[in-house]
């Protein structure tokens, strides 16, 4: 029983990358929020109110002075001694204009009271300190600067417990004093004000307000702000100055004429705490020589900037921290907010050059890849429990419109009966290799090693090409420098909103990007979905690697390095299934992503070759670090600001920013509508295939057992009026291709083509060889052995020649026969399975009687 409810228990909980996401999640919006607390960005708590009702609040409060004290509950306001002045400063302090005050101040021997917000505090609490050092005094002005009347009690109390914690841990002292932002002079209290001041005696707070207001935050001129603040007669005056919030030379200004003019007045210049100090020991003074009133009594001088509480340094400390992490958050998200603005800005501009260049370039008239290429073509489609897609990706490659079409599905040790429904279709130019799961990479090397042909195409196994596709594709090899060939990838299952975002991205950007990377001779990537190669190329770099996520554009970047141009064909479509849930898509750009970031690692060294090597360095790789790492994994953040600015931020500035970046988007989809390059007419074309593009695709993709009939499109294909080499002429007579195409033996089966030519068609055998017979059973067994090795069996039954050889879904075996060597058929199979037994760093062995090439 308790075992089950473990089980049950751990059923309910979430993933660990779930949960670890969901934490860094609520993290990260944590801090954006205490960030916004901490710069005042709720903004209904930073309204000014008018004065309400003061009938609750008593004369004394309302005609008394400055100073008010609701602490141990009593009711009374206190002035400072006549020509007595006490200097104070609001909203600082400010890393530019605070240093500026104080440099004023000790020019002129005079101190003053800083009323600090706590959030300016824990961002300069090197700035506080020095203010304390000077012999100034501070006093509480709030951490959020809000109009306290429109909080909460609790966070009414939080505000002020906040700030004195800054206080302490930057300064080490603690103060009894506290100004609330948008009050003004004591005559002003109404019943809201009331209640506030009240509670901050609770707390053991003196309120302090003003006499007299500079009005210094209007910036009215240096002579104005002297007189707003000069004071009548000889009697005392706490004057309201800022020292923060705004451009404040006219407050430096002011107070450097201000001090001088009334200390030759006689007027001395205190603290509040200082003044009132004065004020106090004045009173005791009369109470003891009989002058005071009989109910004067002497009270206790307050101390100035007391020593604060370690347990308030400790706090403060973890509020500092918590400030500094908000900020630093913030702003490295806006600098990568302007980063992606840049990016984008850049990538737009060279879109726009480099693809329209490239476009003008293929609309030339005289502009061609070189001959029509009709060479035979091997199809490679690894599959991995494909079982939904498998038939029609695999029937509208094998009935495209190209002359000679070889398909090889490999399939990567399935489970769902992939390869059984491509053995069901009974396709005659199809065949089936089965090997046990070893990666995309593996798949893709066994195919391309058992190919026939020398023109590779990769696809897929739930892609769905075109009529027109393959024909397409391989033309630019009309140019003898071109080594592999990027198609034309789109979303073909747009039913959902995230497979419809990744069709606007299909279409703008990864069309225009290949423009881009081809004009620049650095293309990073040929899709898996849609991509051709020459044999040769892929020889020279040794055939695809597994040692990077992202197989295509690792084995891309090697032929970029050995000097071959891979190039982009527009026309070449292929039509995939894209993720439809956000989570399919997180794994699928996660993949792209790291294998991208790894492909680029293992060449890194081309940034500091010759040649072309060097040349696909220096420019293909910072190109991809930019707009095929950084750009993607940074896009987020235009979102992320975009939400934190309508709630915290200016709607209009917001908004702003935001329509900019989608209008930079429109313009790129403008620019593929107008780069969009005619269909060149190739020879061999069905002259209205293209035309029926999108319809074949859909039918493709709906495809049922039955629903096209493969022998009136390709009789070749089934056995019908052709065979596997052969192509229907336009008035539908069987010729013979040539070539190293070959017709099958008679009464071959569903393993696929039995046999080459009977003489001189495989290489390395000698002529003269029979061809080889019917295999009933033949599948391949491939077992791993090794780094990039791979073991080969057979159970394929002999020929009469005795070699145990069947071409199709096995491999062989070095068994003599009359008139072969054992060395020509040794070689035979090691160039058949070249790529699938052995990676350039392997080297040589033998396994199951085959010999192994490196």
């Amino acid at each position: 029983m308790s075992r089950n409810r473990g089980r049950s228990r751990r059923r309910i909980l979430p993933r660990p990358r779930v949960m670890l996401g969901s934490l860094v999640l609520a993290l990260f919006v944590g801090v954006l929020v205490v960030q916004a607390y901490i710069n005042s960005e709720f903004t209904a708590d930073h309204k000014e109110t008018e004065v309400g009702d003061q009938t609750g609040v008593p004369l004394s409060i309302r005609g008394g002075g400055p100073i008010i004290n609701t602490t141990g509950g009593q009711e009374s306001t206190s002035r400072l001694p006549d020509r007595t002045i006490a200097l104070t400063f609001d909203d600082g302090p400010d890393p530019e204009w605070t240093p500026r005050v104080l440099e004023v101040l000790r020019e002129n021997d005079a101190h003053g009271t800083f009323f600090v917000v706590g959030s300016q505090v824990a961002r300069h609490p090197a700035l506080a300190k020095e203010v304390v050092a000077d012999g100034n005094e501070l006093g509480l002005h709030t951490f959020t600067h809000p109009n306290m009347q429109l909080l909460a009690p609790w966070r009414r109390q939080l505000e002020l417990s906040q700030t004195q914690t800054a206080i302490a841990r930057a300064t080490g002292v603690h103060t009894n004093l506290a100004r609330f932002p948008y009050s003004s002079k004591s005559d002003a209290i109404d019943e809201a004000n009331w209640e506030v001041v009240k509670e901050a005696g609770q707390a053991g707070y003196l309120v302090v307000v003003n006499d007299l207001d500079s009005e210094d935050w209007q910036r009215p001129g240096v002579d104005q702000i002297i007189h707003n603040a000069m004071p009548t007669g000889v009697s005392s005056a706490i004057i309201l100055f800022h020292d923060a919030g705004g451009e404040r030379s006219q407050t430096v200004a002011a107070l450097r004429k201000f001090i001088p003019m009334m200390k030759a007045r006689g007027y001395r210049f205190t603290t509040v705490t200082e003044g009132l100090n004065l004020g106090i020991e004045e009173q005791a003074a009369d109470v003891k020589a009989g002058r005071a009133p009989e109910s004067a009594t002497a009270i206790p001088t307050l101390p100035e900037n007391p020593p604060a509480a370690a347990g308030d340094e400790w706090r403060g400390a973890g509020l500092i921290w918590t400030v500094r992490l908000a900020d630093g958050l913030v702003v490295t998200v806006a600098s990568l907010f302007v980063l992606v603005g840049v990016l984008t800005i850049g990538r737009t501009a060279l879109l726009l050059l480099l693809a329209t260049r490239h476009a003008r370039q293929r609309r030339r008239p005289d502009w061609s890849w070189g001959p029509p290429i009709t060479d035979p073509v091997s199809v490679i489609v690894p599959a991995y429990n494909e079982k939904e897609g498998i038939e029609a990706a695999v029937r509208s490659l094998a009935l495209g419109d190209y002359p000679e079409i070889e398909v090889v599905v490999v399939d990567d040790g399935s489970t769902d009966g992939t390869a059984d429904i491509v053995e069901g279709l009974n396709l005659r130019n199809v065949r089936v290799v089965r090997v046990p799961n070893g990666g995309k990479s593996n798949a893709l090397n066994t195919g391309i090693a058992l190919a026939r042909h020398d023109l590779i195409v990769t696809v897929d196994g739930d892609t769905i090409f075109e009529e027109d596709s393959i024909r397409r594709l391989v033309q630019p090899f009309g140019d003898p420098t071109v080594g592999a060939v990027a198609g034309n990838v789109k979303v073909g299952n747009r039913s959902s909103m995230v497979a419809s975002w990744q069709h606007i991205e299909y279409v703008i950007g990864f069309n225009l990007d290949r423009r881009l990377y081809e004009t620049l001779n650095c293309m990073p990537t040929v899709p898996g979905a849609i991509g051709a190669f020459r044999r040769e190329a892929l020889t020279k770099v040794g055939g695809v690697s597994d040692e990077t996520l992202a197989e295509d554009t690792d084995v891309t970047m090697a032929l970029c390095r050995e000097g071959w141009r891979v190039v982009y064909e527009e026309h070449a479509k292929a039509w995939t299934e894209a993720p439809t849930t956000l989570e399919q898509l997180y794994r699928q750009r996660y993949r792209w992503s790291y294998g991208t970031m790894q492909a680029m690692w293992k060449h890194r060294r081309a940034l500091f070759d010759q040649g072309p090597s060097g040349r696909f360095g220096r420019v293909g790789l910072p190109f991809l670090a930019l707009f095929g790492v950084a750009l993607p994994m940074l896009a987020p953040v235009v979102d992320i600001m975009l939400v934190y600015g309508l709630v915290f931020w200016e709607l209009q500035e917001t908004l702003i920013a935001w329509l900019g970046m989608l209008t930079l988007q429109l313009a790129l989809a403008v620019a593929v509508a107008a780069v969009r390059v005619p269909a060149a007419d190739v020879p061999g074309a069905d002259p209205v295939g293209h035309h029926r593009a999108d319809r074949r695709a859909v039918a493709l993709a709906q495809a049922e057992p039955g629903r096209a009939d493969p022998a009136r499109r390709h009789p070749a294909a089934t056995g019908g009026t052709g065979a596997p080499g052969q192509r229907e002429d336009r008035a539908g007579r069987g010729e013979l291709a040539t070539g190293r195409g070959a017709p099958a033996a008679a009464g071959d089966g569903p393993c696929g083509r039995a046999a080459d030519h009977a003489r001189g068609a495989l290489p390395g055998l000698p002529g003269g060889d029979p061809p080889v017979g019917r295999t009933d059973s033949c599948p391949t067994d491939l077992q791993p052995v090794g780094h990039g090795r791979v073991q080969a069996t057979t159970r394929s039954r002999s020929n009469s020649s005795g070699v145990r050889s069947a071409y199709g879904n096995t491999t062989c075996k070095d068994v003599p026969s009359p008139g072969r060597s054992e060395s020509a058929t040794v070689a035979w199979c090691a160039s058949r399975i070249r790529f699938a037994t052995a990676s350039p760093r392997s080297g040589p062995g033998t396994s199951a009687g085959l010999a192994i090439a490196p």
